[in-house]
């Protein structure tokens, strides 16, 4: 099953990544600074810079640093990994070498849910929860691994049709609650879901909103993560490799029905999970 979900995976991202390459390209990863450049990319999403220089500065925007590492397959570069958090303003930023990265406003979209009104508008304990698992997740965060685990392309953690994209407002019985900050595929509860990439399991719990949730280091700062699952297959502190099952979709947590949330947050900012491993693939 591992195999064949792997090699499906490989075949569902070549189209994808053929149809992002046509289609998006003034969004595309993996824009070179070695002349001065104009580069765009919208807020809630990344860019990939790559240079040649032996020792490049960081780079700051609306003070956010970001760092400069090895390049995953070409030892002559490195990467910054720009990930724009989704409140991000529209606005221009002139990097030292007089580059220009404009980001701009993302088109997204309002979604209209319905959900478990105790899940919309939790009692005092429950908020109490909330937020005792929000700063949790955050320390967790901000403490990721140094050492690059993530060692080849991402996979999908499942095949499906996406129900919801990143970025939506999401509207829980009529009332405005948030954007989303991952992407929905349908899965009925007991659909398998797998690791996008090898990671370490640093939350492997159920939560409120989240529901059932797994959360995997991918180490320099990137985190992949598996919410709303009815059943966990792996413990905190383990290493999954790429393909490996590590839970079972459900409907728990703040749903309106049975699927899988998956997202990816890079240096605390999440980020289109579909739009980071088009830019992260076409590294390789």
């Amino acid at each position: 099953m591992r195999v064949s979900n792997m090699l499906t995976n490989a075949i569902f991202q070549k189209l994808f990544l053929l149809f992002f390459f046509v289609f998006g390209t003034q969004f595309f990863a993996e824009d070179s600074i070695a002349t001065p450049s104009t580069f765009q990319v919208e807020n809630g999403k990344t860019i990939i810079l790559s240079t040649t220089a032996s020792n490049p500065k960081p780079i700051k925007i609306h003070q956010k640093t970001y760092t400069w590492i090895p390049h995953p397959s070409d030892k002559s570069q490195k990467i910054a990994i720009l990930s724009i958090p989704y409140r991000t303003p529209a606005s221009t930023i002139t990097l030292e070498n007089g580059s220009i990265v404009q980001i701009i406003t993302g088109n997204y979209t309002k979604e209209q849910i319905q959900a478990n009104p105790n899940k919309v508008k939790p009692n005092p304990k429950n908020q109490e929860r909330i937020q005792r698992e929000r700063e949790e997740a955050n320390k967790i965060y901000s403490n990721y691994s140094q050492e690059r685990l993530w060692d080849s392309a991402f996979i999908y953690p499942m095949q499906s049709v996406i129900t919801s994209p990143f970025g939506s407002a999401r509207v829980f019985n009529n009332e405005l609650k948030s954007y989303h900050s991952g992407t929905d595929f349908r899965a009925k509860i007991g659909t398998e879901i797998y690791a996008s990439n090898r990671g370490k399991v640093v939350i492997a719990k159920h939560r409120f909103l989240a529901g059932g949730s797994v959360v995997l280091d991918h180490g320099e700062g990137i985190f992949s993560m598996y919410y709303h699952c009815s059943e966990i297959k792996v413990e905190v502190g383990q290493i999954v490799e790429k393909g490996d099952l590590i839970a079972l979709s459900g409907a728990t947590g703040r749903v309106s029905g049975p699927h899988l949330h998956f997202g990816i947050l890079i240096r605390g900012a999440q980020v289109d999970p579909l739009d980071f491993i088009a830019q992260a693939n076409a590294l390789f």
